[in-house]
């Protein structure tokens, strides 16, 4: 027990980093409240927050303090004792708690400041401190009480607090060694490494060279203080990289605790032990089986990996709010559709290393693989995989490489239908994280005649033909469709030659692309798949703007094109659109090609390669329209956009060279190069600013500056300019801090920025742009006809 009634503050060995806001934000909630709770996960330091707390109470001289710390205690009475010491009240006297005062009277309160009980590691005691304080609250009304705990008390009046990590650096996987530096200069998960890192290396420094690692370590320990500061205190003995590589066994590694502190704060292990003790015993049975589950998950796949335990599936969701109430999982309700859950990296491995302890790890693992195979089954027996498939397998992406790897070398044929399933997701939404070569391992190792050969074939062709090795995209769709050929498979087989005719389109073979659609479209016919056949038709389509057929290519889209908006993938909605805004460039109808391209972009913003073929469809309209300075900035932005510059089919090449040389005939060389080297250099935020800008100067200029967010989204960027933190933004728009970190993920993925700084810079630049408008609805027409039921703003 700690007591500093009315005198100096409570004096820290340890400098406490970042932290402001909640300071601020406890500050405020201490005025309001009689018992507020600081809740959070081993290590996260709720314990050092509310020390610094009391102790910035003290130093205000508000309130007298009082500190108990209840780690070592358990017995009622034992606790009782030392609350009633702290408050002053004589032991052995009876407490003013049950004293019954007479009306109209003060109570027995008989000081005349305000007191600040702090009440620390209460989760293994909460029986007894909520009995102790049930009493004392109602009759000592000028006594508040601050709780640490990895669990609510579940009070009447009680406020929670819950307290996160330390904020991470915010980067992108493409950042440069500039923009990590930076990235880590702002984060305080980072600074307080540095921080610890330089009491046992004084010369240590944050440099260009270990800011990745830095940033990695940190990432990779959750934000935790706790563990941070042990990795940090490592620095003596091992570099950076190498500590990463350790964190792999970061329970054996990180022990170093201060000599002094608790036994459950000596090491990790023993710190995540104390919260998996306290525990029922379905909770941890429950956490050792989602401990093969990396990525986040939903109570489906949680009741599917713990369908062996002897509670009903009807009961996976309490467990869950068990353990999130108790800190040993995390909600992410703002994730788009039913709540999602996260276990905490150093969790998850204290959680596996009971797993194999009991001999559970093998079942445990076969009920993760069937569940996700399950899951993947539409790649297998789909014409067109649902969007709403696609969505779902994304959300699973993290969980279905951890169960390809358990695969290893195997022979299970399982994993070609799990590549094939990561493919699928990486050929949607654009982002290139090694799949290509897991979908070849799968193929290597597995039997040559399995059912699930044909699907795993066709990913790794669309994975080729997406770098531009239309060699092997067609060599791999082609045994995929002589494979299917003989089998009963016709919705795969349908697939199957819409993606062969696609390729071949790619490598200019026109007949055999007609051909292979034709049968896909017969197939479609016969089994009334509405969706496959527009698929087919809108490539039909793009074959006959090429050939100028233009009148029957505008019949066949004004037939597709709604079909598409309802049940295509937006990679393929894309494609369709780019079709149609072609189609507009050839009748010279520019102002509903130039929607029909911002309708594409709109579709797929995440995709780089969609995001530059919309720009170059763009680039033709402003070239068309004498704008030849903002068609060769777009020119150089879309060829930024893509990474590995793949080669479309000729025809649509063709268009891009001519305008480019259009442009450089009408311009003096140096401004042309000028242009084209300014759309090279700008930022992804600046290139998606220049494409929703369309450069009319009949319209108002507000009416101008169109970009992809919603209204509350420009308003959460519009306070990120202004420089105010998560927590500030969420009391400003008046919702959760988890809420605008949701807002602020789905602005960066949506306009592929790579930072906080960079959104600010983004969102600043159409602020000076607009000063007075509202930015979220689409960018106006200003020349032409109203949109063709063909395309239109959507």
């Amino acid at each position: 027990m700690d007591t500093a009634l009315g005198g100096g503050p409570l004096t820290q060995l340890s400098s406490l980093v970042g932290r402001t806001d909640e300071l601020v934000e406890l500050a405020r909630l201490l005025d309001g409240v009689r018992l507020l709770t600081l809740t959070g996960p081993a290590g996260v330091g709720k314990s050092r927050l509310a020390l610094e707390l009391v102790g910035q109470e003290l130093r205000r001289k508000r309130r007298d303090v009082s500190v108990v710390r209840l780690g070592s205690h358990t017995e009622p009475d034992e606790i009782r004792r030392e609350v009633l010491t702290a408050l002053d009240e004589p032991p052995g006297t009876t407490p003013p708690s049950v004293t019954t005062t007479s009306e109209g009277s003060d109570g027995p309160e008989s000081t005349d400041r305000d007191q600040l009980l702090l009440l620390d590691d209460c989760e293994h005691v909460l029986d007894s401190c909520g009995e102790l304080l049930t009493e004392l609250l109602p009759v000592r009304p000028r006594l508040r009480v601050l709780a640490t705990s990895r669990e609510s008390l579940q009070l009447p009046g009680e406020t929670i607090f819950p307290v996160a990590g330390l904020a991470l650096p915010d980067t992108g996987s493409d950042a440069g060694p500039d923009t990590v530096l930076n990235a880590c200069l702002r984060s305080d998960a980072v600074t307080l490494f540095v921080d610890r890192a330089r009491a046992v290396v004084p010369g240590f420094q944050l440099t260009h060279d270990n800011a990745v690692h830095l940033g990695e370590i940190c990432a990779r320990l959750d934000g935790l203080p706790l563990p941070i500061e042990m990795a940090a205190r490592l620095i003596r003995v091992f570099p950076p990289a190498e500590i990463v590589t350790r964190l792999d066994d970061r329970l054996a590694l990180l022990t170093n605790g201060w000599r002094l502190a608790d036994d459950r704060h000596q090491s990790l292990r023993a710190s995540l032990e104390w919260s998996y003790a306290l525990l029922n015993p379905q909770e941890q049975a429950l956490l050792r089986r989602l401990s093969v589950l990396p990525g986040d998950f939903g109570p489906d796949t949680a009741a599917a990996v713990a369908s062996d335990l002897p509670a009903p599936t009807t009961a996976i969701p309490r467990l869950l709010t068990g353990l999130e109430a108790k800190s040993v999982i995390t909600a992410l309700t703002d994730t788009s559709g039913p709540t999602r859950f996260r276990l905490l990296e150093s969790i998850r491995c204290l959680g596996h290393d009971r797993l194999i302890a009991e001999g559970e790890e093998t079942a445990a693992y076969e009920r993760l693989v069937t569940w996700l195979t399950t899951m993947c089954l539409p790649l297998h027996g789909e014409a067109v995989i649902p969007p709403a498939t696609l969505e779902r397998l994304a959300k699973e992406r993290t969980n279905l490489t951890h169960a390809l790897h358990h695969f290893q070398a195997g022979t299970d044929e399982r994993q070609l239908l799990l590549a094939s399933a990561l493919a699928a997701i990486e050929t949607a939404d654009g982002r290139t994280t090694g799949t290509a070569d897991l979908v070849a391992q799968a193929l290597d190792h597995t039997a040559p005649d399995s059912d699930y050969r044909p699907a795993a074939l066709a990913a790794a062709a669309s994975l080729a033909a997406r770098d531009a090795d239309h060699h092997s995209a067609f060599r791999h769709i082609d045994e995929a469709v002589e494979l299917e050929h003989g089998r009963d498979h016709p919705q795969l087989l349908a697939r199957l030659l819409l993606l062969r005719g696609t390729i071949q389109h790619l490598r200019d073979e026109r007949t055999a692309s007609l051909a292979d659609l034709q049968e896909a479209l017969a197939i479609g016919a016969r089994l009334r798949h509405d969706a496959l056949s527009a698929l087919c038709l809108s490539m039909t389509a793009q074959h006959q703007v090429e050939t100028g057929e233009l009148g029957a290519a505008e019949r066949e889209l004004a037939d597709v094109l709604p079909i598409m908006r309802r049940h295509a993938p937006r990679h393929w909605l894309h494609r369709v659109l780019m079709t149609a805004g072609a189609l507009a460039l050839e009748k010279d109808d520019l102002a509903a090609a130039e929607r029909c391209f911002t309708e594409a972009m709109r579709s797929h913003a995440e995709h780089r390669r969609d995001v530059a073929r919309s720009l170059e469809g763009m680039a033709l309209v402003a070239t068309r329209a004498y704008r030849f300075d903002r068609g060769l900035r777009l020119l150089g932005a879309a060829k930024r956009m893509r990474a590995r510059a793949p080669r479309d089919a000729s025809w649509w090449t063709a268009r891009t060279a001519e305008a480019r040389e259009t442009a450089f005939r009408a311009l003096p060389t140096a401004r042309a190069k000028a242009s084209l080297e300014a759309g090279g250099a700008m930022p992804r935020s600046q290139i998606l600013a220049l494409a929703f800008d369309h450069g009319s100067t009949d319209a108002p200029r507000e009416e101008r500056s169109g970009h992809p967010l919603s209204k509350r989204e420009w308003d959460v960027a519009a306070l990120v300019v202004e420089g105010l933190t998560n927590r500030q933004i969420a009391a400003r728009v008046h919702v959760s801090v988890r809420t605008v970190e949701t807002h602020i993920r789905h602005i960066r993925n949506t306009l592929g920025l790579r930072s906080r700084a960079h959104l600010a810079a983004w969102a600043a630049q159409l602020r000076n742009d607009a000063p007075t408008a509202h930015r979220s609805a689409p960018p106006r027409p200003t020349t032409g006809s109203p949109p063709t039921s063909w395309c239109s703003t959507g």
